[in-house]
């Protein structure tokens, strides 16, 4: 069982609320339609979202037209702010760069070759030889996904240090003239944001013995592709860069097919669905939310999380259970030994499940 002993979100400093990022968004995404014009700002007033940070100033958007563009300013902004988070986690968990053995970095909004992970390596000056994993594809799915994986890795390094980072930089995807629903849903839903997470193997000094940090036991993962479900969620490629493809019947797959999920992984540890302390679910918009609730019968209080973080800072993709876990992790009412549940979908359909365990107060 590997442990979780630092994660840091981050968030761009270019932050708005979503009435002044739907004006600008509306003359980008439909034309002097009045009628598209209302529904987008029908739209966006129910997403349940207050404010989004965004990878570049709101001014710049209109101008942003090219897949090539859009690209360049991913490169160059989701480097620095994945430098920024895994810095922020290391320093938490008082590691050095150096001390890093695995990385993998997720992201499903912008391409590079050099990856992301590999830029990392010079600028935070981790060792040459540090195994890296790169991953796009998981989509929303990634941060949950990315712990699963990590935790893989040190099942079998367990003195090992491995790192997680995500960034989304949702906003650059912006499609100039698509008024479908999906792309109008999508753009009052989605901000910009990343996060890192700092994992030992158990017999990694912060994990064992007097040095040991406090944080969350990893007790197991989970994955589950939905057979039939590769339409209803993902990207369509093509010159303009990546066109959403979300459809309405993503909430009555997960209302269909997550019970069974997760009260299979909780039976492996002999734990029921009332056991569980903190739910971690992506924040992916209020219908999503609405599914989970309704699928593990949760009363009101056990999305809140969820929620508040849907409002802040919109749905981040694969850092949203990063931020979420975060939260948790600040939370003074979670007694040591209780656990959590992370829950993230992503285009498959997916859905990645992460089964903690808080060790001590943190």
């Amino acid at each position: 069982m590997s442990r979780l002993v630092a994660v840091a979100p981050v968030l761009p400093d270019h932050v708005y609320p979503q009435e002044a990022i739907t004006a600008v968004l509306g003359r980008l995404l439909t034309t002097d339609d009045s009628t598209a014009r209302a529904v987008l700002e029908r739209v966006h007033a129910a997403t349940g979202v207050s404010t989004r940070h965004l990878a570049l100033p709101l001014d710049r958007y209109p101008g942003l037209t090219s897949f090539g563009e859009a690209n360049d300013h991913f490169v160059e902004i989701a480097t620095g702010l994945a430098e920024r988070a895994v810095r922020a986690a290391l320093r938490t968990a008082g590691l050095r760069p150096a001390d890093v053995d695995f990385l993998l970095f997720t992201s499903v909004t912008g391409i590079s070759a050099p990856s992301v992970d590999a830029l990392l390596v010079e600028r935070l000056g981790m060792r040459t030889d540090v195994k890296r994993m790169p991953s796009f594809g998981l989509g929303c799915a990634g941060g949950a996904a990315g712990l699963a994986r990590v935790d893989d890795y040190l099942a079998g390094h367990t003195r090992e240090v491995g790192v997680l980072v995500s960034v989304e930089l949702c906003s650059l995807t912006i499609q100039h003239g698509d008024d479908s629903m999906a792309n109008l849903v999508a753009s009052g839903l989605f901000g910009d944001g990343a996060a890192a997470v700092v994992m030992v193997g158990d017999d990694h000094p912060a994990a064992a013995g007097p040095t040991a940090l406090p944080g969350h036991v990893v007790l197991g993962t989970a994955s589950r592709l939905y057979p039939g479900t590769a339409d209803v969620l993902g990207w369509h490629v093509q010159t303009s860069g990546f066109r959403i493809v979300l459809t309405s019947g993503l909430p009555g797959v997960i209302r269909s097919g997550l019970a069974d999920d997760v009260t299979a992984l909780l039976e492996q540890h002999d734990l029921k669905v009332r056991d569980v302390t903190s739910w971690l679910v992506h924040a992916g918009g209020p219908r999503i939310l609405d599914a989970v609730q309704e699928a593990l019968e949760l009363g009101d209080e056990a999305l809140a999380l969820s929620r508040r973080s849907l409002a802040a800072v919109g749905n981040l993709s694969s850092a949203s259970v990063l931020h979420l876990l975060a939260d948790d992790w600040a939370c003074p009412d979670q007694a040591p030994g209780s656990p959590a549940v992370l829950i993230a979908f992503g285009p498959g359909v997916s859905a990645d499940l992460v089964l903690l365990r808080r060790t001590s107060e943190v």
